[in-house]
């Protein structure tokens, strides 16, 4: 599959800027048997996680538990989301294969010289997969610091809205036939995994914001959740028409604005994880909404 980006200084950008950014993503229980509206518990043996930052969860920390990251490449934690679903499901093998920066490009070429394609980690025997992927296609990390620097002139308006206008939109119509293929090419690859395609949490409040803690200004706060949920809505319905089902983990109250006990996803000066990236409870919540899509309880331990 053609690449969408260059090698060296947009791969580099992009590594640099993942943490700063939001980014992507429903879970689609994509099987070779029919998918079911909830599935039922099963005890599945060898777990793939694939995906960006959101998934891989860089720099995030809970007290108990000791997290193992790297400090270069991938920057992926053993505090994500993969993690605590492959522990409660007690599955025999995991292989987290999730990298922040991650475009889809990279689910098919090495990302970095050290790191394989994603979905070279599925193989026939494969029975569960989760896939976070597609929020750097669209341009979060891009998205969000040309709007912070443009609220910056106008902090009332909407300047990031009048800015880029329905170019959003568009990137991410451009991005169905991207998205439709890596959930196509996942069932081809291990074609009896359950496949969830795993949505991204919500960012922004639906309003007002919080300008300049998170310096998005007040009229392109709502243009901007409004593009997320767009977002999310395009990759559920791009999941679900190749057989998976998509699991909504969008549930509102627990953006960067909120305080740091209610929210899950950290703002730009961040307590726990990286800035506009899932915090620990953002995670636990995340492993919550995709075990109850697998029939598990609550982990009300977390």
């Amino acid at each position: 599959m053609p690449r969408t980006s260059d090698v060296s200084p947009s791969r580099v950008l992009r590594r640099v800027l993942a943490p700063l950014a939001a980014a992507v993503l429903g879970l689609s229980l994509a099987s070779a048997p029919a998918a079911a509206e909830t599935a039922q518990a099963a005890p599945y043996q060898h777990y793939v996680s694939l995906g960006d930052s959101f998934v891989a969860g860089p720099l995030i920390r809970e007290e108990r538990v000791q997290a193992q990251m790297p400090l270069l490449g991938c920057m992926r934690t053993s505090n994500n989301y993969p993690t605590m679903l492959a522990q409660r499901l007690g599955v025999a093998e995991f292989t987290d294969a999730s990298c922040s920066g991650a475009v889809i490009n990279d689910l098919y070429e090495p990302q970095f010289s050290d790191t394989r394609p994603q979905l070279d980690a599925l193989t026939p025997e494969t029975d569960l997969v989760t896939v976070g992927i597609a929020g750097n296609d669209f341009g979060f990390s891009e998205i969000l610091v040309e709007c912070a620097k443009r609220s910056l002139t106008n902090p009332l308006g909407s300047p990031c809205a009048r800015h880029y206008g329905d170019e959003l939109d568009q990137r991410i119509e451009n991005l169905r036939p991207a998205v439709a293929q890596v959930y196509a090419d996942i069932a081809e690859r291990s074609p009896n995994a359950t496949v969830l395609a795993v949505g991204y949490l919500q960012i922004l409040p639906e309003s007002r914001g919080c300008w300049p803690s998170t310096p998005i200004a007040r009229g392109d706060v709502p243009y901007l959740d409004r593009a997320q949920t767009a977002l999310n809505a395009m990759i559920a319905e791009e999941a679900e028409a190749q057989g998976a089902v998509f699991v909504d983990v969008f549930e509102r109250g627990h953006d960067v604005c909120q305080p740091s006990s209610t929210r899950w996803v950290e703002g730009l000066l961040p307590e726990n994880g990286a800035p506009v990236h899932p915090n620990y409870r953002g995670m636990v919540a995340t492993a919550d909404f995709v075990g109850a899509r697998l029939g598990l309880p609550v982990d009300e331990a977390a």
